[in-house]
C-alpha cells in the first residue's frame, strides 16, 4: 500500500476509512502502541475533564515552557490546522514529520482498525519520542479511561471538572461519568482534581486504586482579589502574588489553582521557580476560550458546547461592560445539549443568527431553530448556512457598542476565525 505523501493526503484517507468516528477501548490501540515500541523517559502529565481541559493544557505548556523545560503538548480538536494538536517545544509541528509520524503508526498497523483520534494520539507520541523532552502534555479526547492517550501512564494526572456530556458513550449520570474520566488516575501516583463538587466515584476509584488524589478546596485552593491571587496546599505550600491568568474567564482560577498542584506533586522532577509561574501563566494564550478581539463592536469565541461551558460563558458575559445588544453566531452538533445551553444564555443574548454546521452529526439551523424555541427562546432568531455567513449579518447589524458572540462548537468558532483572518488578509 502507498501512503500518502501530504499531510492533507493523510487527514483526507483517515476521515474517509469506514466504521465508528468514535470507538472507544484500548483493545485494538494497544495492541499497534506496543507494536511501535515507542518510549520516552520523559515526565507525563495526562489532563481530563469535561470542560478546561485546553486551557489546563496551555497553562501547563507555557509555564514549563518559562521554567525552560522542553516540552510536546497533545490536544484535541484544532480550531484551523491539524498541526495545532501537537506541539513541541510551544511550536506547531510541521506537515513533513507529521506525514513521517501517520507513516510509522500506518507501517505497523496491519489489519487493525483504528479512528481518526486514534491514529492521531499514537503519531503524536512516535514523534514525542523521537526528541528528547522533559515532559510530555497529553489531553485526553473523551472519558478517560477507554481513551487511547489513556495508554500511557500518566505521572501526575489532572481532572479539571466533571459536568454531563457525551452521556452516549461516558454514562447517564454525573458519577458514571465522574469513573470514567478518574480511568486516568495510576496507583501511587499524584491524581490532581479541579472541581469543586467531585462525584463519589471518582473519589472511590482514586482511593481504591491507591492513587494520591489531591481535592480542590481539601487539599489545595486559591483566594484572590481584583489585582493578584495566592495559591495554596496542604502540605503549607503558598505562593501568593500571583498575576491573573492572561486567559480570560471566571473559571480560570480553577484551572490554574489545579496546574501549580499538579506542578507541585512534581517538583522533585521538574522543579519551577515562581518566576517561571508567574510568567507562563501572564503570557499562556489559547483560541476559541472566552477569547475578545480587539475592536468595535465587541466580538468574542468561545467552543462552549455543554450546558457548564455555557454557564460559565454566560458569567463571564455578565462580567463585561455594558454592551447594548447582542448577537450570537450559535452553531451546534446534534448530539449536544443544544436546549440546556439555550437555557443558560437566553437571559445574555438579543439576537440569536443561527448557523448549520456540516457533516453527519451536524444540526441545520432550522432544526436549530426549532430546538431553541422548544427550550423556551423566542424573539430574533435568523437561519443562516454557515457560521461564516452568520458572522458576516452580525458584523453588518451589530452597531459599534454592541457585541458578537461566536460559540457552541469548535466548528462555529473555527469557521468565525477563518473568516475574520480571510478578511485581513
Amino acid at each position: 500500500m502507498t501512503f500518502p505523501d501530504t499531510l492533507d493526503g493523510w487527514l483526507a484517507r483517515l476521515e474517509g476509512r469506514a466504521g465508528a468516528p468514535i470507538r472507544l477501548g484500548l483493545d485494538r490501540v494497544e495492541r499497534v502502541w506496543r507494536d511501535m515500541a515507542a518510549s520516552s523517559e520523559a515526565v507525563v502529565i495526562t489532563v481530563g475533564g469535561t470542560n478546561g481541559k485546553g486551557s489546563t493544557c496551555a497553562m501547563l505548556e507555557s509555564i514549563l515552557l518559562a521554567a525552560g523545560y522542553r516540552v510536546g503538548c497533545y490536544t484535541s480538536p484544532h480550531l484551523l490546522r491539524y498541526n495545532e494538536r501537537v506541539r513541541i517545544d510551544g511550536r506547531e509541528t510541521g506537515d513533513a514529520d507529521l506525514v513521517a509520524a501517520f507513516d510509522a503508526v500506518e507501517a505497523v498497523r496491519g489489519d487493525t482498525a483504528l479512528t481518526y483520534f486514534e491514529q492521531g494520539t499514537l503519531a503524536a507520541w512516535w514523534l514525542f519520542c523521537r526528541q528528547a523532552l522533559d515532559v510530555i502534555i497529553l489531553e485526553v479526547g473523551l472519558g478517560g479511561r477507554l481513551d487511547a492517550v489513556n495508554l500511557i501512564d500518566a505521572d501526575c494526572a489532572i481532572v479539571t471538572s466533571v459536568a454531563m456530556d457525551h452521556m452516549d458513550y461516558l454514562g447517564a449520570t454525573r458519577d458514571d461519568i465522574g469513573f470514567e474520566k478518574a480511568g486516568i488516575f495510576r496507583p501511587g501516583r499524584p491524581a490532581v482534581c479541579a472541581d469543586p463538587l467531585p462525584p463519589e466515584r471518582l473519589v472511590a476509584h482514586a482511593r481504591e486504586i491507591g492513587a494520591d488524589l489531591r481535592l480542590i478546596g481539601q487539599d489545595f485552593g486559591f483566594s484572590g482579589d481584583r489585582t493578584q491571587w495566592a495559591w495554596w496546599s496542604r502540605s503549607g505550600t503558598r505562593r501568593g502574588g500571583l498575576a491573573f491568568p492572561s486567559l480570560r474567564g471566571a473559571n480560570q482560577l480553577l484551572n490554574a489553582a489545579g496546574v501549580l498542584m499538579a506542578l507541585e506533586c512534581l517538583r522533585e522532577r521538574l522543579p519551577v521557580a515562581m518566576q517561571a509561574i508567574r510568567h507562563g501563566l501572564m503570557l499562556v494564550e489559547l483560541p476559541g476560550r472566552f477569547q475578545v478581539l480587539p475592536g468595535r463592536p465587541a466580538v468574542i469565541l468561545d467552543v462552549a458546547h455543554n450546558p457548564q461551558a455555557a454557564g460559565v460563558l454566560a458569567e463571564n458575559l455578565s462580567n463585561m461592560g455594558f454592551h447594548p445588544e447582542t448577537w450570537a453566531v450559535f452553531g451546534m452538533l446534534a448530539d449536544k445539549d443544544v436546549e440546556g445551553v439555550a437555557q443558560l444564555m437566553r437571559g445574555r443574548v438579543d439576537h440569536w443568527l443561527l448557523a448549520g454546521l456540516p457533516g453527519a452529526r451536524g444540526l441545520s439551523a432550522e432544526a436549530l431553530a426549532g430546538r431553541l424555541r422548544a427550550a423556551g427562546v423566542d424573539g430574533d432568531l435568523r437561519c443562516h448556512s454557515g457560521p461564516a455567513e452568520a458572522f458576516a449579518v452580525a458584523k453588518e447589524c451589530a452597531a459599534e457598542g454592541d457585541r458578537i458572540v461566536a460559540f457552541g462548537s469548535f466548528l462555529t468558532v473555527a469557521d468565525v476565525l477563518a473568516a475574520i483572518r480571510a478578511s485581513r488578509s
